[in-house]
């Protein structure tokens, strides 16, 4: 063989060698390409079996089970439940379930939360003793306790009064007694202190008294003061006349009528007097009141007179400025309320 023929050899291997690597390199980039593509296939593919959704389940119907029973029953469903703790009116419905949020027979997704309202049995289980309360502290205390309820445990009967050594609105005896379990709504009853019997009260002298001092009176006597206006030559109101007349005995919360006098309305005077007059109701024992004013101008208003009353009939002499608005109130609750003006005077 000669030099040409043996170059011309060497030139052909080279050249099918290159063929050959080519086609190499182009089968191993199909192949990891196919690789890639299958791998990425197998990811995508994991993914969406990784985000596929729980599976949806019915929510059953537990209002009424017990939650031990409940619970189970949200396990099975693969359901999570979250306890809300609610006083009911109801004492058997304790441990029970009141309300369940979604309803029953919603669908929803295994492993979704259910709410669970659940009866931690009434506010009360026994009769508390309320002897020595006073009877507006109990009401108060009732009011307050079932505020929440529809219907309360404890309804209040309308108490009995009785005389007695006690202050009155004290409470002497209870039924159902304290310490008894409620198992069903229940009425209670009170026998309460009227106060002692027939205690007597010497009528003090009013007459020629100051508006302040009649004030004075009204806050510290256990009679009732029934006002009628007259007319004086003084320059201040007073008390020109009382009936029954001076150191007469009378029983406790008997009533003295007391006749004032207003001065004449004098040139441009703002001062308007007059009598705040109302009915209340008839009360089985003395209620704390109080008369306060409230400035034309506004701003805080002011205490008249702190007294004791026992309904009825009820009137109270003032000097205020006129367009002030005058308001009543019993054991601390606004009753009524005027806005003085010049021709009440």
């Amino acid at each position: 063989m000669n030099m040409k023929d043996r170059k011309s050899g060497i030139g052909f291997s080279i050249a099918s060698a290159g063929e050959k690597m080519q086609q190499s390199g182009f089968a191993f980039f199909i192949y990891a390409l196919f690789v890639i593509l299958f791998m990425g296939l197998i990811c995508v593919a994991v993914f969406f079996a990784s985000v596929k959704g729980e599976e949806e389940v019915m929510v059953p119907q537990v209002v009424g089970k017990e939650l031990s029973d409940a619970l189970l029953e949200m396990q099975v469903k693969e359901l999570y439940p979250k306890i809300i703790l609610r006083y009911s009116d109801n004492p058997e419905d304790k441990g029970l379930i009141l309300d369940q949020s979604p309803v029953a027979g919603s669908i929803v997704k295994a492993g979704k939360r259910i709410n669970l309202t659940v009866s931690r049995g009434t506010v009360v289980d026994k009769v508390e003793d309320f002897k020595g309360w006073n009877i507006d502290d109990v009401k108060s205390h009732l009011k307050t306790l079932f505020a929440a309820m529809s219907k309360p445990l404890i309804t209040l009967a309308e108490p009995l009064y009785e005389y007695n050594a006690a202050e009155a609105g004290t409470v002497l005896s209870q039924n159902p007694p304290a310490g008894k379990s409620i198992s069903d709504p229940i009425v209670l009853k009170l026998v309460v202190s009227r106060g002692p019997e027939n205690e007597k009260i010497t009528v003090p002298n009013i007459v020629s008294l100051s508006l302040r001092e009649i004030y004075s009176q009204m806050a510290s006597s256990d009679l009732m003061f029934d006002f009628s206006a007259g007319e004086t030559d003084a320059n201040e109101p007073q008390i020109i006349s009382q009936m029954p007349i001076a150191n007469e005995v009378l029983s406790k919360n008997s009533r003295v009528e007391a006749v004032i006098g207003f001065p004449q309305a004098k040139g441009l005077s703002s001062t308007v007097y007059g009598i705040f007059k109302q009915t209340l109701p008839e009360y089985a024992y003395p209620l704390k009141m109080e008369l306060m004013a409230l400035p034309p101008s506004g701003g805080k208003s002011s205490s008249v007179v702190k007294f004791t009353h026992m309904g009825g009939s009820l009137s109270i002499p003032y000097a205020v400025p006129k367009n002030t608005v005058l308001i009543l109130y019993v054991e601390g609750k606004e009753f009524s309320q005027i806005t003085v003006r010049p021709s009440e005077d």
